[in-house]
């Protein structure tokens, strides 16, 4: 049987993405009124270990997938790199060879890109990117569930996305091409996304250095902090990205009923102002909550569970 690996979304290709947020959507309102800890009725992954290894620090990814994979009745072995041997010179093939033998399922959370393709060529279990520089497609199935629960359908839709061309941006972008929304991203000069990943949108993904055009009767606006995790907090890319700000009169052209979205953490009043992150459109904390109802389901997509 093929190993099923999540590096980015087009691992799961449309069907597989449909097929996790459809069982996130069920799993989590089977779940109403449990208290947190308790397991799912069916614990569907009972007896099964999940390895997690973190290269960057975490508190959506890990405790999203720690909850995730004891609601589903199954357990979690916590690994930061500083604590372990991939951090004294180890190879990620060695670690990867080593893991597959005590869990049925690693997550790695780190930089560079290449590290979580070699984790995935020499593990004998499913791979899970839950973040690297170059996408996060986890957040983006969260992302996905939370829209679809505001009550919008995906295809067709416009996202508008503000601020620097990172790694959220390209699993968005991902995103449109697999399940056929229109991604419009304002960036400034400099701080363009990866023109791979922009590929991957074909027509529907739209580069602009116009904030209001990207806007512009968008159902769904998004934007991420602009200083990244490891970054220095660069004055001149700040200076760049102001005229990015997600605003209460930059939101006034959206569509009335768009939602604003975040992956967190937030640097407010930088990347957005209080009144639009803490304002009646925004989703913020819904699409916190489901980053563990989408895991749930990306652990069962990759033990072949659904889809």
């Amino acid at each position: 049987m093929t190993i099923r690996h999540f590096l980015n979304l087009s691992d799961a290709g449309p069907d597989g993405i449909a097929a996790i947020l459809h069982d996130a959507i069920d799993r989590k309102a089977a779940r109403k009124g449990f208290p947190k800890g308790k397991p799912d009725a069916d614990a569907p992954l009972a007896g099964h270990a999940l390895a997690m290894v973190f290269e960057k620090n975490s508190t959506r990814t890990r405790v999203s997938f720690d909850m995730a994979i004891r609601q589903l009745g199954g357990a979690s072995i916590v690994l930061d790199a500083g604590t372990m041997q991939l951090g004294r010179g180890e190879t990620v093939a060695d670690t990867a060879r080593v893991l597959s033998g005590y869990a049925d399922a690693i997550m790695i959370r780190t930089d560079d890109h290449a590290k979580v393709v070699e984790m995935a060529e020499y593990a004998s279990v499913p791979v899970i990117n839950g973040l690297t520089d170059d996408s996060h497609p986890c957040q983006i199935v969260a992302d996905l569930l939370t829209v679809i629960e505001s009550g919008k359908s995906l295809p067709g839709l416009k996202w508008a996305w503000l601020g620097d061309g990172n790694n959220v941006l390209h699993s968005i972008v991902e995103a449109g091409g697999l399940m056929q929304f229109d991604v419009f991203a304002a960036c400034p000069e400099g701080y363009d996304p990866d023109p791979a990943f922009m590929a991957k949108g074909g027509n529907r993904a739209v580069l602009t250095r116009d904030p209001i055009e990207a806007v512009r009767d968008a159902d769904v606006v998004v934007t991420d902090t602009w200083i990244s995790m490891g970054q220095d907090h660069a004055d001149a890319k700040l200076a760049a990205m102001m005229s990015y700000q997600v605003t209460e009169a930059l939101m006034a052209h959206a569509k009335p009923d768009a939602v604003f979205l975040h992956c967190l953490p937030a640097h407010r009043g930088e990347e957005v102002v209080e009144s639009v992150i803490d304002g009646p459109q925004s989703l913020i904390w819904a699409e916190a909550e489901n980053r563990l109802h989408a895991q749930k389901s990306i652990l069962r997509w990759c033990l072949g569970q659904i889809g």
